[in-house]
C-alpha cells in the first residue's frame, strides 16, 4: 500500500534580509557587520553576528568573491615529499586562515621544475589570492619561478626570491638553547654531532655551539659532520669514545635521528643516558623523540607558529597592507624530556 506521506520540503536558505530584520538593523548594516566593514558599535556588530549564527545564515561565497575580487583560496607549494616540515607549517597556515574563510590548497612540486610550473599555472587559473612556498630546507629555492606572477607570495622554511618576505626558524638561537641548557645542568664536555656540510643550518648551529662554549670558558670540540641518520649517530659515538683523552658528558645532535643513533650506541657501550652522558636532539620530531628510550629532549623549530605568521602576513598583503621584505627569524623552544638529566639542585 502506497504511503500518503509527502517528503519534507527543502529548507529555504536564510537571507541577509531576515538576519537584518531580527537584529533590528538595515540590510546594508548587516552586510557590513558580517564582512568586517563599516562603522558601528562593537555591540551592534556582535549582535548581528550572533543573530546570523543563530539563524544559520550562510553568505553567498561566490557573490562575496565577485564583490571583493577575491577567491578566498591560497596555494601552498612544497617539495617536502614526506611532509616532515611542510605539514606543521601548513597546520599553522590553516589555523591562521580558517577563521577568515580562506581555504588552503597543497601542491607537491617535488624537485621537478615542469611539475612546479604546472601547479603554479593551475593556481593562477583558479584565481588564488596568494601563494605560500615552503620546503624541506631553508637554503634551497623551490624549482619554480614565483617572481612577478601577479599575486602576493610568502616564503616559509625555504629560500626566498630577493626582496620577498620569508619566515625561517632561528637555528643559531635553537642551538644556543641546547648548549646553554647542558651548561646549566653542569655538563662541561659537550660534543656536537650534526649533518652534512652542504646544509646552511649545519654551519649556523655549529657556530652557535662554538660561541656558547667559548663564552662559558669550556673546551670546544670540533663538530662531527655526517649524514642525517641514526647510523651516523651510532658511528659518531665510536669516534668520540674510542679516541684518547676525556670523553664527552653531553652530546648535542643536529637532528633527532642522529640523537637516537647516539643513544643506542651509548647504551651498547654500557653508558647510561642521561646519568653518564646527556643527549639533546633538534627538530622535536615527536614520532622519534617520544619513542626514544629515554625520551629525547629536543629543540622545536615552532613550525606551526612560523606557518601561522606566514599566513597572517599573506592576508595582510592580499588586503593591500605593505610588508617589509626580508627574512624574519622566529625563535625556537627547547622541549625537555628525560635524555639530558636534571639540574644538580633539581
Amino acid at each position: 500500500m502506497a504511503s500518503d506521506a509527502q517528503p519534507a520540503p527543502a529548507k529555504t536558505p536564510v537571507t541577509l534580509r531576515e538576519v537584518a530584520a531580527l537584529a533590528g538593523v538595515s540590510v546594508a548594516t548587516a552586510s557590513k557587520a558580517l564582512n568586517g566593514q563599516g562603522r558601528m558599535t562593537a555591540e551592534t556588530r556582535e549582535r548581528i553576528r550572533e543573530t546570523a549564527q543563530r539563524l544559520g545564515f550562510r553568505p553567498n561565497s561566490l557573490a562575496q568573491s565577485l564583490l571583493r575580487r577575491r577567491s578566498f583560496t591560497v596555494g601552498l607549494l612544497t617539495n617536502d615529499t614526506y611532509g616532515r616540515f611542510s605539514l606543521p607549517v601548513m597546520s599553522g597556515i590553516s589555523d591562521a586562515l580558517v577563521d577568515k574563510g580562506v581555504s588552503v590548497f597543497l601542491c607537491n612540486v617535488e624537485d621537478d621544475q615542469r611539475l612546479g610550473q604546472l601547479h603554479v599555472d593551475a593556481m593562477l587559473d583558479k584565481r588564488v589570492d596568494g601563494i605560500i612556498a615552503t620546503g624541506k630546507r631553508i637554503d634551497r629555492h623551490l624549482p619554480v619561478d614565483l617572481s612577478n606572477i601577479g599575486v602576493p607570495v610568502i616564503y616559509a622554511f625555504t629560500q626566498p626570491d630577493p626582496g620577498a618576505v620569508a619566515f625561517v626558524s632561528d637555528d643559531a638561537g635553537g642551538a644556543r638553547l641546547a648548549v646553554e641548557h647542558f651548561w646549566r645542568l653542569g655538563r662541561r664536555r659537550i660534543a656536537h654531532v650534526t649533518g652534512p656540510a652542504s646544509f646552511a643550518v649545519v654551519h649556523a648551529r655549529a657556530q652557535a655551539y662554538r660561541d656558547v662554549l667559548t663564552e662559558k670558558g669550556l673546551p670546544v670540540m670540533e663538530p662531527l659532520l655526517g649524514s642525517w641518520s641514526e647510523a651516523w649517530g651510532h658511528e659518531a659515538v665510536k669516534k668520540l669514545f674510542d679516541d684518547k683523552g676525556e670523553k664527552p658528558d653531553a652530546v648535542f645532535c643536529g637532528n633527532d635521528q642522529i640523537a637516537r643513533g647516539v643513544i643506542d650506541a651509548l647504551r651498547e657501550r654500557g653508558l647510561d643516558v642521561p646519568d653518564d652522558v646527556g643527549v639533546i636532539g633538534f627538530d622535536n620530531w615527536q614520532i622519534v623523540a617520544e619513542a626514544t628510550r629515554p625520551p629525547l629532549t629536543s629543540v622545536d623549530m615552532n613550525l606551526a607558529a612560523l606557518g601561522r605568521e606566514a599566513g597572517l602576513t599573506l592576508l595582510s598583503l592580499v588586503g593591500g597592507e605593505p610588508a617589509e621584505p626580508g627574512i624574519r627569524k622566529l625563535p625556537c623552544r627547547l622541549v625537555v624530556r628525560q635524555s639530558c638529566g636534571r639540574p644538580p639542585d633539581g
